[in-house]
């Protein structure tokens, strides 16, 4: 057996160092993507629910009134800058996901107070995400208590007494669209999303990145067939594909987690269907700028992640800081989401999905435009 050489041994080492320093892609993704993703996660990562977007009907509009809203500001939990005049706006607001969270004060609220009998006071809670639910639900009861124990002091003081039997201030909570705040209510419609964007970029990144590795492509080029025809020959097979994912995940769903959509099937697989080709257009992307299967793969991941945590996923979006909202706003998958969470859970339709309907409709057609011109360049 040869004898461990260091000349043989330094031989190979600069070869590596070499093929490294030339493989520019992979050097940067190892250089950038561990900050990248400290710093992602560092921000996006953020349980901490705080500045809620709330709607207040306030009926009373005393003193009384504003103080109460004064101090629903003061928690950090809710910011109550939309104010309307009925339950129909209400509904509005939250239907449309404008609102998190309702607060509905009554006509003799001051008057109660200022008798210093109970006043009650109503929140409404978007329930299709249990997280923020549950910390609406504790901040407004905690401030209650607090507003309560004001009170009572302070009607304690008036009297010159030592008990006071009556909670000065009472609310009342009712949750809305997820009642028993279930997360599967609000997951398994997220994976819809998410399972149908990863399944299909990734199989088509693959198929023309294959055509590459293998020297197929070029095979392809010199015959009579034109770009387009090629093109939609590559991409109509997995529109099959991902209609029959997409059956499969709703029927699972259904049938299996016992989420049944509250709102019209036919409007969530058509709006699936203009979501399906933004992501074909996505993985036609990816594998004209790719040269082998693995950076393909390592593309998609890196769409993978930012898809999971700035798209409202798992963390709710206002709670990131404002550059990684505009970075979520930038998923096709963020627009979605809030297509089939209102479907699924809060049975809403065109007229409250429009916005994010249109923003989707344009992801697919400048995507669709980019990746094809993409494709014909390469291809000549």
């Amino acid at each position: 057996m040869p004898r461990f050489s260091w000349v043989r041994f330094i031989a190979v080492l600069k070869k590596e160092f070499i093929h490294i320093r030339r493989d520019r892609a992979s050097l940067v993704m190892a250089i950038a993507m561990p900050i990248g993703m400290l710093l992602l996660f560092g921000y996006a990562v953020n349980t901490d629910v705080e500045h809620l977007s709330t709607v207040v009907w306030d009926q009373s509009q005393t003193a009384d009134s504003r103080d109460f809203i004064t101090s629903m500001r003061n928690t950090q939990y809710l910011d109550p800058d939309n104010f309307v005049q009925g339950y129909t706006q209400i509904e509005g607001y939250i239907d449309s996901g404008k609102a998190r969270a309702a607060v509905i004060i009554p006509p003799d609220f001051g008057k109660r107070l200022q008798g210093q009998e109970q006043a009650t006071v109503q929140v409404l809670v978007d329930g299709s995400d249990p997280t923020v639910a549950r910390a609406v639900m504790s901040a407004v009861q905690m401030l209650g208590l607090n507003k309560s124990l004001q009170l009572q002091s302070e009607r304690l003081v008036a009297k010159g007494a030592t008990i006071v039997t009556s909670t000065p201030l009472n609310i009342e909570t009712r949750v809305w669209y997820n009642p028993d705040m279930k997360s599967k209510n609000f997951n398994i419609p997220a994976l819809i999303g998410l399972i149908l964007q990863n399944v299909i970029a990734m199989l088509t990144s693959f198929s023309i990145v294959r055509e590459k590795e293998r020297g197929t492509m070029e095979q392809l080029v010199v015959t009579p067939i034109r770009s387009l025809e090629l093109l939609l020959g590559k991409l109509l097979p997995f529109v099959f594909i991902g209609f029959v994912s997409l059956s499969l995940i709703l029927a699972t769903g259904i049938f299996w987690f016992g989420v049944v959509p509250l709102g019209s099937l036919p409007l969530l697989v058509l709006l699936s269907t203009i979501f399906l080709f933004t992501i074909l257009a996505i993985g036609l992307l990816i594998s004209s700028v790719a040269k082998t299967q693995l950076q393909a793969m390592q593309m998609t991941f890196i769409l993978i992640l930012p898809s999971i945590l700035l798209s409202g996923f798992i963390f709710p979006r206002e709670t990131m800081p404002r550059l990684l909202q505009i970075m979520g706003g930038l998923l096709p998958l963020t627009y979605f989401l809030d297509i089939v969470r209102g479907i699924f859970l809060k049975g809403v339709g065109v007229k409250y999905l429009w916005q994010d309907t249109l923003t989707l409709c344009a992801f697919a057609f400048i995507l669709l435009a980019i990746a094809a011109k993409t494709f014909k360049k390469n291809l000549d």
